[in-house]
Order: structure tokens, then C-alpha cells, then sequence
């Protein structure tokens, strides 16, 4: 249901996510729980509140949005049963949609790898993500000292765990990204 006094870019995540931004009430476990927080340039919970407070532009253009692993430990930490992965989910097809690229381009390079993996894999392998990022970037050398301790805890394998359908997974990959360029 639409409400008139709603802004348009609330309706449209509340539209995507079946969920409204103000019900976050900023406890911060979202960010705090974040794998990947240390990327970003804006903690989860902060580019929420930039929505809160009509700062519908900052929260496009924030890196975070693009650099969301979508892991779901945010959801999961959530005590609100609010899903900060679904809503920087919703952000990034918004900014797509309205024409805003993320402003560092790697940014769009890991995003692009990461769904490479999705689609040839029907999930994340890590060790091709890493291959075509880096090949992607030109940056081939960089982070190298960070492999052999992942490599030993288990969190780089050398093949890639697939699911049983692939085929359907590139089916629904190849349509979005059809639907995106119309």
C-alpha cells in the first residue's frame, strides 16, 4: 500500500523490502557484527540513518551499499527483526537504477566478480573471486601476504563448492542483468 506522505525513495525500499527504514532504531549490533565493515565508509547502521534523515542521496552514494557481502549476519544480530542486508540490497538497485555508479570503480569490479561467481558457481568461491578481482583491478600482488594464513584456517578452497542447478541460477543472473539495461 502506498502512502502519499511517504518520499518516494522510502516507498521504493519499503516497496523492495517489505520493510520500513524507521523501524531501525540504531543499536549499532548490525554494524558491530559486520564482516566486512572495515571496507566500507559507512557503517550499516549509519547509511540506514542517512535514509532516516532524507539524506536519500548520501546513502546512494555511499560504498558500502555496493561493498554489502549480503551475509545476512547483519539480519541475524538485528533485535528488531529489521534486514539491513535486504535494505542495502534495495539501495544498490535503487542507485543502479537512478543511474549512480559507486565512486571508487573497484567497487563495481568486486560487485561485478562477485556475481561472476554466483552465476558459474550458484555461490561464492572464493578463490575465483579473488582471481577475478585482482585480474579485474590489475592489483595481482596485492593483500598476498594475507593468503597463506586464509589458505591454512580453511577460508580460501582451491574448488569451487557448486550447487546442483546451476543452469537456473544463470537464467535469473542473465534476466536481471537484461532487465538492468533496458
Amino acid at each position: 500500500m502506498e502512502n502519499n506522505h511517504v518520499h518516494p525513495t522510502i516507498q521504493k525500499i519499503i516497496n523492495l523490502t517489505n520493510q520500513d527504514p524507521a523501524n531501525c532504531y540504531q543499536c549499532g549490533k548490525c554494524s558491530a557484527g559486520c564482516p566486512v565493515r572495515d571496507y566500507f565508509d559507512d557503517a550499516p547502521n549509519r547509511v540506514i540513518r542517512f535514509v532516516q534523515l532524507g539524506l536519500y542521496d548520501r546513502a546512494l552514494k555511499s560504498k558500502a551499499i555496493w561493498l554489502c557481502a549480503g551475509c545476512q549476519t547483519c539480519s541475524s544480530r538485528c533485535p528488531q527483526n529489521f534486514e539491513p542486508a535486504k535494505f542495502m540490497d534495495a539501495l544498490r538497485e535503487i542507485a543502479a537504477e537512478e543511474g549512480i555508479a559507486p565512486s571508487d570503480k573497484n567497487v563495481q569490479k568486486f560487485h561485478k566478480a562477485f556475481l561472476n561467481q554466483i552465476k558459474n558457481n550458484g555461490r561464492s568461491f572464493e578463490l575465483g573471486l579473488i582471481r577475478d578481482y585482482k585480474l579485474a583491478t590489475g592489483k595481482l600482488f596485492q593483500d598476498i601476504d594475507a593468503a597463506p594464513t586464509a589458505i591454512l584456517k580453511g577460508k580460501i578452497g582451491f574448488t569451487p563448492h557448486k550447487i546442483k542447478d546451476t543452469k537456473k541460477i544463470k537464467s535469473i543472473i542473465d534476466k536481471a542483468v537484461k532487465g538492468n539495461t533496458k
